[in-house]
């Protein structure tokens, strides 16, 4: 089922990170990562808000409530430039499939076009394959070529000790 109007998507402010930070949870949770989360309110705030903000934030909203999120930043290639990176994508489920998600997607998308960057990236778990569809439905590539890399925060302060 669509919307029959375009659903409410805006820049976030600092007030609806309470909201934001139970999408973080839902998202950690639907990833078998619920206990990885590390973030809080106050940090979502001074990180996307605070004098240096380091991520930019749509939320959707219906009926007043917040129901989705797409939370991105500025990155660099040094192949494209300036790159928009799309952290997190989340659309509460009872709300999916109504356009949202792609509401979301498209704004990330306008902004990242606006700002004339060289590309715009995301990455996906490799068995979340109702985003997948997501994304190729919106004619997306997806990128098997590549591998993440990371350390976690003992593994980076144990290799900066090194």
């Amino acid at each position: 089922m669509q919307f029959s109007k375009r659903p409410l998507v805006r820049q976030a402010s600092p007030e609806d990170m309470p909201a934001v930070h139970a999408l973080i949870v839902e998202l950690a949770i639907y990833e078998r990562a619920g206990d990885e989360v590390e973030t809080t309110v106050a940090q979502l705030i001074q990180d996307g808000f605070g004098p240096e903000r380091i991520f930019e934030l749509f939320v959707a909203e219906s009926e007043g409530a917040i129901v989705g999120m797409a939370l991105w930043y500025t990155k660099y290639s040094t192949w494209k430039g300036k790159c928009g990176f799309l952290e997190d994508l989340v659309v509460r489920d009872s709300f999916r499939d109504k356009g949202i998600g792609r509401a979301l997607f498209e704004a990330v998308a306008s902004e990242c076009a606006q700002r004339n960057f060289g590309r715009m990236e995301w990455q996906v778990l490799d068995w979340n394959e109702p985003a997948i569809g997501f994304y190729k439905r919106l004619g997306a590539e997806l990128d098997p070529e590549w591998l993440n890399g990371k350390f976690t925060r003992d593994g980076l302060e144990q290799f900066a000790r090194k």
